[in-house]
């Protein structure tokens, strides 16, 4: 049994949520989600509670996963996604260019990523990024693919890695 699945989601004032066929969208305060659902959960709206039940017990991972999905959609057109990565390592740098996050992270050239639809990035100082959106899978992905550019590194601790995330240390070679 899906215990998330099981879970009502209570919908917030100012959010409307309407079902299209297979498509359900949010629309709140923020903005705007669209994103299909398999049509075999069945959604009930009564007033402003939601709860999905199944067919069958073979649906059970999609049951708690479309759960999750509705309800990040909500929390994200109500109050937003957030994540911050720190650049650790000497010389390493971000800056904005309009539309384009240029990364200085100790490679012989500047790397230029383009920023997606639907995402702000912030640089408050040279080494800390903040991405938000509405779109946690948005915001999710794009902190992805800047961390990637310099995953940290388990000696020195150097790269960029999430503002939460732990690095674990190792010791390095010992020599006689």
């Amino acid at each position: 049994m899906s215990r998330i699945g099981l879970k009502v989601i209570e919908v917030p004032a100012g959010v409307t949520v309407t079902k299209d066929g297979e498509n359900i969208t949010v629309k709140g305060p923020k903005g705007e989600l669209t994103r299909h659902f398999s049509p075999v959960i069945e959604m009930h709206e009564e007033g402003n509670l939601i709860n999905f039940t199944r067919n069958s017990e073979s649906d059970r991972a999609m049951h708690g996963t479309m759960r999750a999905n509705l309800n990040n959609m909500i929390l994200g057109v109500t109050e937003g996604f957030k994540k911050t990565l720190d650049l650790i390592g000497v010389g390493y740098r971000a800056q904005l260019k309009g539309k384009i996050l240029v990364l200085n992270v100790g490679y012989s050239h500047p790397v230029e990523m383009e920023i997606p639809e639907g995402i702000t990035v912030e640089v408050p100082s040279n080494t800390n990024i903040t991405i938000s959106g509405i779109s946690k899978q948005q915001v999710g992905q794009f902190a992805a693919e800047i961390r990637d550019v310099r995953p940290p590194e388990p000696y020195k601790g150097k790269g960029i890695r999430y503002t939460d995330e732990y690095v674990r240390r190792k010791e390095g070679k010992t020599g006689k």
